[in-house]
């Protein structure tokens, strides 16, 4: 196994379901052709979303230009949650935290948030987060999707080993950290917070998708080993 995926100069890359018989998806497809130009014989890199991706070339039937590279999965999983905001700012949240690296996303529907979904409406909501999280996960050349949990409550993921709010006030992050939950705009309630382990993402008032961001930033750097020691 190698920690390497495409780098990007190998053309753009696209999920198949198996990439030991690529096949593309008719919309991926025409997007292909029609959005990125590309040509028979252009280069392009496919994975699976599991972790597997080659090299193929373009054509009315891809043709395999590579071996079948597995990349390991990270030594640790990292976490954010979010609760949902009005207009496009789940998306923005959803494509960064894929671009960044993060491992599991989960939607969350605070006390406080203003949106207000029923039951049929988040399971749209859902499969349309699955489609923003694969098509981010192309872009940035990640060879395994984000796990994307249905929207839930706070309290049903925040009594998770290792889960912490996102607070002012609260403590410094540690290199142990690995999942943050972050509220509505209006903040937590403080029975969400209740019993806790809550930590604190810097010095000013952050936006709600900011703070979500903030947090995906942070965790993937700890758990990746991409900063020093504070001075």
């Amino acid at each position: 196994m190698t920690h390497a995926g495409p780098d990007g100069t190998a053309g753009p890359h696209v999920f198949v379901a198996d990439v030991h018989a690529p096949e593309l998806e008719a919309e991926d497809r025409h997007h292909l052709e029609r959005a990125l130009r590309l040509r028979h014989g252009d280069p392009l890199t496919v994975g699976d979303g599991d972790g597997r991706w080659r090299e193929c070339r373009f054509g009315d039937n891809l043709e395999v230009a590579g071996e079948v590279v597995e990349v390991a999965q990270p030594s640790e999983e990292v976490s954010v949650g979010f609760s949902i905001l009005k207009g496009h700012r789940p998306e923005l949240i959803l494509q960064k935290l894929t671009e960044l690296g993060v491992d599991r996303i989960i939607p969350l529907l605070a006390e406080r948030s203003i949106v207000r979904w029923d039951a049929d409406k988040c399971t749209l909501q859902h499969q349309r987060f699955l489609r923003i999280v694969r098509e981010a996960a192309m872009q940035s050349r990640r060879v395994r999707l984000p796990v994307v949990e249905r929207i839930t409550e706070p309290a049903e993921t925040a009594s998770r080993p290792g889960t912490a709010l996102a607070q002012a006030g609260g403590r410094r992050l540690q290199a142990r950290d690995r999942s943050i939950l972050v509220g509505p705009e209006g903040g937590w309630t403080p029975a969400e917070v209740a019993g806790h382990d809550v930590v604190d993402l810097g010095t000013t008032v952050l936006r709600a998708e900011t703070a979500a961001i903030a947090a995906g930033t942070l965790l993937t750097a700890l758990r990746d080993g991409r900063v020093a020691p504070p001075l």
